[in-house]
C-alpha cells in the first residue's frame, strides 16, 4: 500500500466511538419568534414596506395630480411627502426604526396637507 501509516481514515470509516458527538440544539432557541433579534428585523422590515409603498403611492398621486387641473401646490406636496416616505424606508433599513415611523408619519401628513390645497 502507498498510504502512509499514521493518516487519518476518512470520517465515513471512522469507528461510531471515534465520531464526535453532535453539538445538541436547543430547539425553543431556534424556533423562539420572541427573541429581539427577529422583532428587531420585522421592525426593519415593516419601516422598510411601509416607507416604499408610501413612497410609490405618493408618487403615483403627483403624477396624476401634476396631468390634472389642480394647482402647482397639490403635486408638490405630494412629491414631497413621498420624499419623506422614501427617506423613512431608508432609515428603517438602516434600522432607525422609531425615525422611520416618525418620518413616514410626517410624510402622509405632507400629502394630506396637499391634498386640503385641492
Amino acid at each position: 500500500m502507498s498510504g502512509r501509516p499514521d493518516s487519518d481514515l476518512p470520517p465515513d470509516t471512522r469507528a461510531a466511538e471515534d465520531l464526535p458527538e453532535p453539538p445538541e440544539a436547543d430547539d425553543e432557541a431556534l424556533h423562539d419568534d420572541d427573541s429581539p433579534d427577529v422583532d428587531a428585523r420585522r421592525a426593519r422590515w415593516a419601516a422598510v414596506g411601509t416607507g416604499v409603498v408610501l413612497a410609490l403611492a405618493g408618487t403615483a398621486a403627483a403624477v396624476l395630480r401634476a396631468s390634472g387641473t389642480s394647482p402647482v401646490l397639490v403635486p408638490t406636496a405630494y412629491a414631497c411627502g413621498a420624499s419623506v416616505c422614501a427617506l423613512a424606508a431608508v432609515l428603517g433599513g438602516r434600522g432607525r426604526t422609531r425615525r422611520a415611523l416618525w418620518a413616514a408619519v410626517a410624510g402622509v401628513m405632507i400629502m394630506a396637507l396637499g391634498d386640503q390645497f385641492d
